[in-house]
């Protein structure tokens, strides 16, 4: 059976602008206009299927302009929609402010996708085959952390699950932190993210402290190689975390020109070559080649196709 992959995540819309820096506390700075398109958990979808994974978007999208440009954004990829639009309430938006060394910093305004219910999702049945890609940003209580986390409860035990904290990991509420990571076979975050998450200094200790939570350690204590942690470390690839166990995947060195949605084209990728039974380490490097050549073009929705990671990977082929 052909497996897809199922986004619950939250799709917004991205007004991106580029900054020569970050104006100080009521100060100004005078920016470029770089694009508007739809961002979050879009890019992620994207990503997966641009490298063949055929994917859908379960998440909630709204009725006015916003909405409108996601539900076409997401045809134009040949991602189906599987929730109807919401009646009277737009999709959300963010600013992405891009600096000179292509860093991204967001404000963000929830729409829509934030009031996701639970008469909707209970709709969204995954089989064993599937994957299902969860964003931190929909599990904060504002959000849909409480409607997500039971309805995972009702995912198959065979549907593999990659939860991705975000950068507001922080907030999400400790019974749905501990709901989701009880479920999720697989957590990708940015260093950044690890160490806030588990207190600790440094990439490698934080990566442990995620391998062992949740069924994440319960898989290693099977001494499986379904789920374990991702860490990415930006240009130097990321550090995978199975059964107890780190390996450091290296990066592919590019000049960056901008950063936005690398993290998501790397988790999309990552699921994508998971999918196609790749082993999660020849996975991770396929993830991060996706990730190294979407830094190299300007916008969010940056990530490349099978045959330009393919080229990446293999060069002589």
């Amino acid at each position: 059976m052909t497996a897809r992959l199922i986004s619950v995540g939250n799709v917004i819309i991205d007004i991106v602008v580029r900054v020569p820096h970050l104006p100080e506390r009521g100060g100004d700075v005078l920016a470029e206009a770089a694009g508007v398109s739809p961002g979050g958990s879009f890019n992620t979808m994207v990503a997966a299927a641009r490298q063949g994974l055929p994917t859908a978007y379960a998440g909630a999208h709204g009725t006015g302009v916003f909405g409108d440009r996601v539900r076409a954004e997401l045809a134009a990829e040949g991602i189906d929609a599987l929730l109807s639009p919401t009646p009277g309430r737009d999709t959300g938006y963010d600013i992405a402010l891009i600096d000179a060394g292509g860093e991204r910093t967001f404000v963000t305004v929830f729409g829509a996708e934030a009031a996701l219910t639970a008469t909707a999702i209970s709709a969204v049945r995954p089989g064993d085959h599937d994957l299902v890609h969860l964003s931190g940003y929909g599990l904060l209580e504002r959000t849909n952390g409480a409607v997500l986390s039971a309805w995972l409860g009702t995912v198959p035990a065979g549907t593999r699950v990659l939860f991705d904290p975000g950068p507001l990991a922080a907030d999400i509420p400790d019974e749905t932190w501990r709901l989701v990571t009880g479920r999720a076979d697989w957590l990708s975050c940015n260093a950044r993210e690890a160490t806030m998450l588990t207190g600790e200094t440094d990439a490698v200790a934080a990566i442990l402290a995620l391998g062992a939570l949740g069924a994440l350690g319960a898989l290693g204590a099977l001494g499986g190689a379904s789920g374990g942690a991702i860490v990415r470390l930006g240009p130097d690839g990321c550090l995978l975390c199975l059964r107890g166990e780190i390996t450091h995947v290296a990066g592919f060195p590019v000049a960056a020109i901008d950063t936005t949605g690398a993290g998501d084209a790397h988790a999309g990728a990552f699921l994508a070559a998971l999918a196609a039974g790749e082993h999660p380490v020849a996975a991770a490097r396929r993830a991060n080649a996706c990730a190294a050549l979407a830094v190299t073009r300007s916008g969010p929705s940056t990530a490349p196709t099978r045959a330009e990671v393919d080229a990446l990977l293999d060069p002589g082929r």
